[in-house]
């Protein structure tokens, strides 16, 4: 298996934390380029409500700043002098844009931590990285969190 591009999608919660020390040894053991992505998850659409657009794009685009910074910081010091690595902010519902993000970039590999939910919590919320896991265009790396 050739790996030229890994996906790292995280929502900075320990479950995705933990797979950061993976990913950043992945990365380097293949020399491939990562792809860091958070997706900020479109309210209007879940809800189907109306949110009128002034509010709702001014606070998207303050989301998507602070989500930028977290991104850069959430691998900083695992990835230390890692130059190829490629920032993402989308929007929408995160299954769907991981997925959509992995088929455009090409991606070889993505690596992603999970909650470990269970009983009423898995589902009302289900598992983002099960359904990536059964709809992914490349292999799926998910790593557990401890408590999960």
């Amino acid at each position: 298996m050739q790996v030229k591009r890994i996906l790292y999608p995280t929502d900075f919660t320990e479950g995705s934390q933990v797979a950061c020390p993976l990913v950043a040894d992945l990365v380097r053991r293949y020399g491939a380029k990562l792809y860091v992505v958070h997706v900020l998850y479109d309210i209007a659409k879940a809800t189907g409500w109306y949110v009128p657009h002034v509010s709702t794009d001014e606070l998207y685009r303050e989301l998507q700043e602070g989500a930028m910074k977290q991104l850069e910081r959430c691998v900083i010091e695992d990835l230390r002098g890692y130059k190829d690595i490629q920032y993402e902010v989308l929007r929408g519902s995160p299954t769907e844009e991981i997925l959509r993000y992995a088929k455009e970039q090409d991606i070889d590999l993505i690596v992603m931590g999970t909650h470990g939910r269970k009983g009423l919590d898995k589902v009302l919320f289900g598992s983002t990285a099960a359904k990536v896991v059964r709809e992914a265009p490349c292999s799926v790396l998910v790593v557990r969190s401890k408590g999960g």
